[in-house]
């Protein structure tokens, strides 16, 4: 039988749970410099080299963590259901835990992109980009991230994906980065919506969507029963 269709939200919180730090767990800083100073195309005319380290060290950071209990249940869950998971975050953590079908809306930390064309992108096996690394036309290298201010080319694939959910799961995401927050508007009217967060919004989403107030591994733990007892969806992937 086909198996029905989880398409899951994942945000900064997922990965916050492995040791990745968030623009939020320092008020927006990073080392007292605010975002727009090494995450926009003006901060990146403005001072390369800052841009540049910041996302080295993201990229050593990333590398030396390791998938959390979340990653992994969204993992196991291929077993019983069709999992795609749409992404804001920029680490491979769901990839090493073993999902197969990752959408990265924001980037890739783990890419190089050229300045001069958008579409010569390379994978790195290494944590660094220097200033003088080129693209094969002769570009400097920066990172392949979608920065503030920049159009969401995935957007689009991941709207078109949204719609053939059948059941719709927003993870470690409060919904408050657009675009990718209006992605819950596209899941079909008869899917079966959650979130989980261990804020509940500022403004409560409906009485459509189910609400499981945990962080990101302890909420996934509750989330994988709640599909597990699904007497139709077993019945179907038995």
């Amino acid at each position: 039988m086909t198996k029905k269709k989880l398409v899951v939200l994942t945000g900064a919180g997922v990965s916050a749970e492995s040791g990745i730090r968030t623009f939020r767990d320092s008020n927006g800083l990073w080392e007292n410099h605010e975002v727009m100073e090494v995450a926009s195309p003006e901060g990146w005319r403005k001072n390369r080299g800052l841009v540049l380290e910041f996302y080295n060290q993201r990229r050593k950071q990333a590398r030396e963590c390791q998938p959390n209990a979340a990653h992994l249940a969204l993992a196991e869950l291929e077993h019983y259901l069709d999992v795609e998971i749409i992404t804001q975050n920029v680490d491979d953590l769901h990839e090493r835990a073993g999902s197969t079908k990752v959408l990265h809306l924001h980037g890739e930390l783990n890419k190089s992109q050229s300045t001069l064309d958008p579409k010569l992108v390379y994978p790195m096996d290494h944590w660094e980009i220097k200033e003088g690394d080129t693209c094969e036309r002769g570009s400097q290298l920066r990172p392949f991230i979608v920065w503030f201010g920049e159009s969401v080319p995935m957007m689009l694939p991941a709207i078109n994906l949204t719609k053939t959910a059948d059941y719709f799961l927003v993870l470690g995401t409060s919904l408050q980065v657009y675009p990718a927050a209006s992605l819950i508007d596209y899941a079909p009217r008869d899917a079966k919506k959650f979130l989980i967060d261990p804020v509940k919004p500022d403004t409560y989403l409906g009485s459509n969507i189910h609400l499981i107030q945990e962080k990101a591994t302890t909420g996934m733990e509750k989330f994988t029963e709640l599909m597990l007892r699904n007497l139709d969806l077993i019945s179907k992937n038995s």
